[in-house]
């Protein structure tokens, strides 16, 4: 399946952006050089998850692995184009199913763990998939049956990662790879024929403000979008890296996944974010790469207790993003323990920005600054680490935007972007303007002075955005004045309705161990931080946790929804 036209295609060859190599050619290449290095590493914890003890493979035993699951599925009829629906935690058969499946054209389409028949049956609907492949049970629970029910009312199969399945799926493992098998393998390889412009995925966005939108992506477009993880972060040939994020959307697949491929390195797999083990990985593993959420950091950053027991020398650098970083937790990991911390902000549909040492240098820069990539009109120390246009539009007038302190949405254009949604071509002819420009819906602003605007500054999502009696109010801005109170882990900021002014604010916290929070000690916090009273919240939520979705975005139509349902502690 080939989504992007065949002008571009040939554009971005022209410009050596693309090129012809595949996926799986970055994969053989780690096989030919390294075939003995352990490449990768299941979970400490795999047998609380899915019943089976940890692994450790070598890229010569993936090899064998991707190979049989490619032969598997060519063997129950999959081939070139067909979707394969995916639904597993992070072990180490996930990151070969991808090599397996990407062989012989099989599009794998990944979902969160989290999702149940509701959201799976939206995915099946929209894609019309046949096949889905799960584990049978995860961390005690069973899992497969919400697949399974799918099966009532449609031609679908369900396949159970395993020699074993529950009544209604059939049990999927590698098929034996003689010579015979691997003669039928070469014959379905060389019919699926593929080439890096085919779609190697089928990823589905966050869904904070409505359904998942499936995006598919082509190899090319996903080695391309890895540049600027690969070398924003600095990852060195060989390195270990430590991802616990879910292998199903851009922060796993386009940062630690494809950077381990390049990378020929270790791959330490990690699912769901359990921070005693997260921590545990570290000390054992002596990864030199992780990402992590802000929450997470944060928290550690603040934990002397905590801080006092772990071993983070290992590591050189953290990746981190999906919401505003705290420039105190930066400066702290680089003051304690030489860590530098990353800013990353990306999403499925191709955006990729990062902040990093190089082009930000200062922590306080660094958390809330990304460069401004892809302007001919600024000049960086090294090109853009994954080409792009980007620019900002006034959401109101339609005009560009190049004064300084101005929000308008981020638009970008580039070999990295997605084509279009899957078989959705209304919402994709709305969501690209005439000349090629996806409206990313983000909010930003461009930072600096009139002589070096050099930077964006992120404000916040378009839909997200709080109007107050007709002003508009940037939540993630305030969301970073939580972030500031010693009496907090975390907190995030959402609007509820007011019959008079439309919105008001609404801060939902969580406190630390020990700690109380009222409304008024929040108040006093964004006086004391120098908000405008328009600014300061009106409604308080104190909560075991914030409601995210997969990625550790936090769902504010949830928060909104909370705020409105309580109606606590208002002022």
């Amino acid at each position: 399946m080939k989504t992007s036209p065949e002008v571009l295609r040939r554009e971005y060859r022209a410009r050596q952006w693309w090129s012809d190599t595949r996926i799986t050619d970055l994969f053989d290449r780690c096989v030919a050089e390294h075939p003995e290095r352990i490449a990768l590493v299941d979970p400490p914890n795999r047998e609380a998850l899915v019943g089976s003890a940890p692994q450790r493979l070598t890229f010569r035993q993936i090899a064998e692995l991707a190979d049989g699951f490619a032969l598997a599925l060519h063997d129950l009829g999959l081939g070139r184009d067909t979707i394969l629906i995916t639904q597993l935690p992070n072990i180490v058969e996930y990151a070969a199913l991808y090599i397996g499946a990407a062989r012989i054209g099989v599009i794998v389409s990944p979902v969160p763990m989290q999702y149940r028949r509701h959201e799976l049956s939206h995915i099946v609907g929209v894609t019309g998939a046949r096949n889905a492949l799960t584990v049978a049970s995860f961390k005690g629970v069973s899992h497969a049956d919400g697949a399974v029910q799918l099966s009532a009312d449609r031609e679908f199969r369900v396949l159970c990662l395993g020699n074993t399945a529950p009544a209604g799926a059939q049990p999927f493992s590698p098929a034996p790879l003689d010579d015979t098998g691997r003669a039928r393998l070469q014959q379905a390889i060389a019919a699926a024929n593929v080439d890096a412009d085919d779609v190697f995925t089928i990823c589905w966005t966050s869904g904070t403000e409505g359904n998942p939108k499936g995006v598919p992506r082509t190899h090319n477009q996903w080695i391309t979008i890895n540049r600027a993880h690969h070398i924003g972060a600095r990852i060195a040939d060989g390195e270990t890296l430590l991802n616990p994020f879910p292998l199903v959307n851009m922060a796993a697949i386009g940062g630690c996944l494809l950077s381990w491929l390049h990378a020929r390195g270790t791959l330490l797999l990690h699912h769901p974010l359990d921070l005693p083990v997260y921590l545990q990985q570290i000390a054992t593993e002596r990864p030199q790469y992780a990402i992590a959420p802000p929450a997470i950091l944060n928290m550690l950053i603040k934990n002397e207790e905590l801080l006092a027991k772990v071993d983070l020398s290992s590591l050189r650098c953290i990746g981190s993003g999906s919401a505003p970083l705290d420039p105190g937790m930066i400066a702290g990991f680089h003051e304690r323990f030489g860590i530098e911390v990353i800013n990353i902000f990306g999403s499925n549909e191709g955006v990729s920005l990062i902040s990093g040492v190089t082009e930000a240098p200062d922590p306080r820069d660094r958390a809330r600054l990304f460069p401004r990539f892809g302007r001919a009109e600024i000049r960086w120390p090294r090109p853009a680490p994954c080409p792009m246009d980007t620019r900002l539009i006034d959401p109101e007038s339609g005009q560009e935007i190049t004064a300084t302190g101005r929000p308008g949405e981020l638009q970008i254009r580039g070999p990295a972007v997605f084509d279009g949604y899957y078989r959705e071509p209304e919402l994709t002819a709305r969501s690209f303007t005439s000349d090629g420009f996806f409206r990313t819906g983000d909010l930003l602003e461009i930072a600096g002075s009139a002589e070096d605007p050099r930077f964006y500054r992120y404000v916040g999502r378009l839909k997200q955005i709080i109007i107050r009696g007709g002003v508009k109010i940037s939540p993630e801005e305030l969301d970073e004045v939580l972030a500031s109170m010693p009496a907090i882990l975390e907190g995030a900021v959402a609007g509820y309705r007011d019959e008079i002014l439309g919105e008001k604010i609404c801060a939902a916290v969580v406190p630390r161990p020990g700690q109380s929070v009222t409304l008024e000690d929040v108040r006093a916090h964004f006086a004391a931080a120098g908000l405008a009273i328009f600014k300061r919240p009106e409604r308080l939520c104190v909560l075991p946790q914030l409601p995210r979705n997969p990625t550790g975005k936090v769902m504010r139509n949830e928060l909104t929804q909370i705020a409105e349902r309580t109606g606590a502690s208002t002022a």
